[in-house]
């Protein structure tokens, strides 16, 4: 799958800009708060629907002083021509279309358009609460597997209910004995998938970052479930007082986490800077083979300021990753164009270079002038 043109107004610090791009390799380069990280993001929203960075507010998105914020993008899927276009204006819900046609539910386009973003947000991955952790594998997840996340949904509003019950002190065991069934049904979906996810994910995971860091360092994943250790029923029934005094719902999969390990010993505590980034980008990368093996098309890779805060030795095997011919379009920002120009040398493909410079995209080499 390749992007081979977007259209991008109004998004974040960006005014305007109409960029071709190559089917390759695409970067951009510029000092920091020029708005690179924005362009990726902004293709990141055509794929899923929201930002990377600014999920919590949709209007975060659309510039300071503009009533509204649009993007369009004309894809290159399995041989075929496809065009998405997003409409948001303060206010009002978003409008995505796929050549033309609006969605009913924006959750039918959740994995058309598989992508991964390495950012160094993703630190909050190892440094942040669990919901950061089950939101990583949410996100994979359902890239692949609509009964996936139409579970997960469910679920969720599931949980929702037994806790607008919880606090109006409603004690009618019929009442949750219903809201319970529900959630019963979709957590073991939800646990089931989540379990063969980690299973397949982490020999990949551990191939990429012994690729990055070496072979002295031993990494793992484990997964945290309420439900490895007894059903949802059993543990919902042995904390309904205890929820009923906090005023939630204590137990179930959306307390799951997903704990990461170095040397056998929890990455928030014991891992360095450079250690936690090299950790992070090893589960995008391992994110994308996971993708890329499970669903129709090649995901696009998109890398923002991925050489931050490592040392020469891992930025070189990093080059050398990224350089390789397993990933299919990719873009990437730095602040450091040497990085970039080896990059460019080592991959041999076509390019396509941009400055982007106060919101302003200029592209230097490869595509049109935006």
């Amino acid at each position: 799958m390749t992007l081979n043109t977007a259209t991008i107004v109004n998004y974040k610090n960006i005014a305007e800009a109409r960029l071709e791009f190559s089917a390759k390799l695409n970067c951009l380069i510029g000092n920091n708060g020029q708005g690179k990280t924005n362009v990726l993001d902004a293709i990141y929203y055509m794929s899923m629907c929201r930002s990377f960075s600014s999920a919590s507010d949709n209007s975060a998105v659309i510039r300071h002083g503009e009533p509204y914020m649009m993007l369009q993008g004309s894809y290159t899927r399995q041989e075929a021509p496809l065009e998405i276009s997003v409409a948001l204006q303060r206010g009002k819900r978003k409008i995505v279309r796929r050549d033309g046609k609006e969605y009913q539910r924006l959750s039918q386009h959740i994995g058309l358009l598989p992508v991964v973003m390495v950012s160094p947000m993703d630190l909050d991955l190892v440094r942040g609460s669990g919901e950061e952790r089950r939101r990583f594998m949410d996100l994979i997840i359902s890239q692949n597997d609509n009964e996936y996340l139409d579970a997960l949904i469910r679920y969720n509003k599931a949980v929702e209910q037994r806790n607008a019950m919880i606090k109006k002190e409603m004690r009618d065991p019929l009442l949750y004995e219903t809201v319970e069934q529900e959630m019963m049904r979709q957590a073991t979906l939800i646990h089931q998938r989540r379990s063969q996810w980690v299973e397949q994910f982490l020999p990949t995971f551990m191939h990429y970052y012994h690729a990055v860091a070496g072979e002295n360092e031993t990494v793992s994943l484990h997964y945290k479930s309420h439900l490895n250790d007894g059903t949802l029923q059993e543990h919902l029934a042995s904390t309904r007082e205890r929820d009923m005094i906090l005023g939630y719902t204590t137990r179930g999969i959306h307390r799951d986490d997903l704990e990461l390990l170095l040397n056998d010993y929890p990455m928030r505590q014991t891992g360095s800077q450079g250690q936690c980034k090299t950790y992070t980008i090893a589960l995008r990368f391992a994110q994308f083979d996971f993708l890329k093996a499970n669903n129709a098309t090649v995901p696009i890779l998109l890398l923002d300021d991925i050489f931050d805060r490592l040392d020469a030795c891992r930025v070189e095997r990093i080059i050398d990753v990224v350089s390789s011919d397993r990933f299919g379009q990719i873009f990437i920002t730095d602040t450091n164009r040497t990085h970039l120009d080896e990059i460019v040398a080592r991959h041999g493909g076509g390019h396509c270079l941009m400055q982007v410079e106060n919101g302003n995209v200029i592209t230097v080499k490869g595509g049109a002038q935006s």
